[in-house]
């Protein structure tokens, strides 16, 4: 996915300028992905390409993000899954503990956003 995304040089553009690192202190940008919030598979053509469909992360927390462990509020804090192993995460760098706060995301971000949380953070085990 990540190729997909920096193959679009106006998308990639688009990210490297805000600079997003949601969940990292990582400043350099080779060792960020660019990760969507509405999955690709999800998406239409121009969903794909929308820079407001995409966020900076380092590889373990697009890890965490596309497979629904971790989201994010529309405020920025970070939601960790019900399902999420804890020991794991805190063995990635999160911090479990306490509130961590991202930063504002845009009015077209949080639309995608609102698409990740009703339909890619995992909400509980079924039984």
């Amino acid at each position: 996915m990540a190729v997909s995304v920096v193959g679009n040089t106006a998308t990639a553009r688009a990210l490297s300028h805000r600079a997003y690192r949601e969940g990292t202190e990582d400043e350099n940008p080779v060792h960020l992905i660019a990760s969507h919030c509405k999955p690709w598979r999800d998406s239409t053509n121009e969903e794909r390409l929308d820079g407001e469909n995409g966020l900076l992360l380092t590889p373990s927390i697009d890890h965490l993000f596309d497979r629904g462990f971790i989201g994010f509020e529309n405020d920025g804090n970070l939601i960790i899954s019900p399902v999420a192993h804890r020991p794991s995460l805190q063995r990635l760098g999160i911090d479990t503990m306490r509130v961590v706060n991202v930063g504002g995301f845009t009015s077209g971000q949080k639309q995608f956003l609102d698409f990740h949380r009703d339909a890619v953070l995992l909400q509980s085990v079924r039984a």
